[in-house]
């Protein structure tokens, strides 16, 4: 803040303030859990007064959706991403994409797959992030009925999601192998 500026002058020329506060949440909530994300760490991590927490979000529930859901939304958009580089109708580059999500997109960084479980856990535990996991899961499925019909495509977003934990919490040698992954997706897909 310069001389000439009034401590409310100097929020209003912080526009991405909010913005800030939801990727320091998500940083957090990598670091020590749901359990252990606090207004005040947030906010130490974000830079900014604790005053902002409670300008900007309805609470904690809020500021936790919020970052969820942005969390969600980017992982949406990797997929979409991915799964628009295939050409039209072919499945079996689908299904190598498919293979390239699970093994780069979704645990590409420890801070990817720590969130990742937080969120599995909080949704399963709190109905009020639900809307979140159905957002996320139409999503996927509707980048996979791209290539396949719906009931094949509900399998492999459960397998993609299957996959993902195994890989998360290293049971089943298997799901790092990419030739058994690579299967699996082909006989699921039937190719």
């Amino acid at each position: 803040m310069n001389e000439t500026q009034t401590p409310a002058a100097a929020r209003r020329a912080d526009p991405d303030r909010k913005s800030r506060i939801v990727d320091a949440c998500l940083d957090v909530i990598a670091e020590r859990g749901v359990a252990g994300t606090s207004h005040r760490v947030v906010a130490a991590k974000a830079g900014v007064p604790l005053g902002s927490m409670t300008y900007h979000f309805r609470g904690m529930a809020d500021l936790l959706h919020q970052a969820f859901d942005r969390y969600a939304q980017q992982c949406i958009d990797v997929f979409a991403e991915r799964m628009a580089a295939v050409p039209a109708g072919d499945r079996a580059a689908a299904c190598e994409a498919i293979a390239r999500h699970i093994e780069g997109d979704l645990l590409g960084t420890q801070r990817d797959l720590d969130i990742n479980l937080e969120f599995y856990t909080l949704a399963a535990r709190d109905p009020a992030y639900r809307d979140i996991a159905e957002r996320w899961m139409a999503a996927s499925r509707a980048q996979l009925e791209r290539f396949f019909d719906k009931p094949t495509a509900a399998l492999l977003d459960a397998m993609i999601e299957g996959l993902t934990l195994h890989r998360a919490l290293g049971t089943h040698a298997e799901a790092h192998d990419p030739r058994v992954i690579r299967e699996g997706i082909r006989r699921v897909a039937g190719l």
